[in-house]
């Protein structure tokens, strides 16, 4: 299912205002793909509003191209970012068609974990999955992330409390060092 050469073929930068286009459209062709795990912005209000969260202290979202062909292969939201002794942030992420099943999201995840360990300067990074989100989970434990316990009715997504498998990654698991 993935590319051997997807590393070779995935960008990940900071969103920007001029990615609204492309990514309401890759929104929308994904639909089926993210319900019921995640509900993106679907239209240009909701993007504003996503956008304008970016330019806040505690949230980061970097978006993953297909290199050559400039399509939306995901989105990766860094959430709650804790800084002073915790440096700590959520983790969320999802796929686009048609680049979903390539291998890019796994491509795309060691330059969001170099810019979120590196740049952003964190110790710890949390990814709380749905437990029967099976390509999430795959993708979390793929980049070293541990399982560390389960949260009940964790997360309201779609009107509905979910749980959630809590997975934990450290700076130093994967090369980097941040101090407080």
């Amino acid at each position: 299912m993935g590319d051997a050469d997807a590393s070779v073929r995935v960008d990940v930068r900071p969103l920007r205002r001029e990615d609204a286009a492309a990514l309401i459209v890759a929104h929308q062709a994904s639909v089926a793909l993210h319900r019921p795990w995640v509900s993106p912005c679907l239209d240009p209000a909701g993007f504003e509003a996503w956008f304008a969260r970016t330019h806040a202290a505690d949230y980061v979202s970097l978006i993953a191209f297909e290199r050559g062909s400039g399509q939306v292969a995901g989105v990766f939201n860094a959430s709650q970012i804790s800084r002073g002794n915790f440096l700590n942030a959520c983790l969320g992420y999802y796929a686009c068609q048609p680049c979903a099943g390539h291998g890019l999201m796994r491509a795309a995840l060691p330059q969001v974990l170099a810019h979120l360990f590196g740049v952003v300067g964190l110790h710890r990074i949390e990814a709380n999955i749905q437990p029967d989100n099976a390509p999430s989970i795959a993708l979390a434990r793929g980049a070293g992330f541990r399982l560390e316990g389960y949260s009940p009715r964790y997360l309201k997504i779609n009107g509905q409390w979910r749980d959630h498998e809590r997975w934990a990654l450290l700076a130093d698991e994967v090369g980097f060092s941040a101090t407080p």
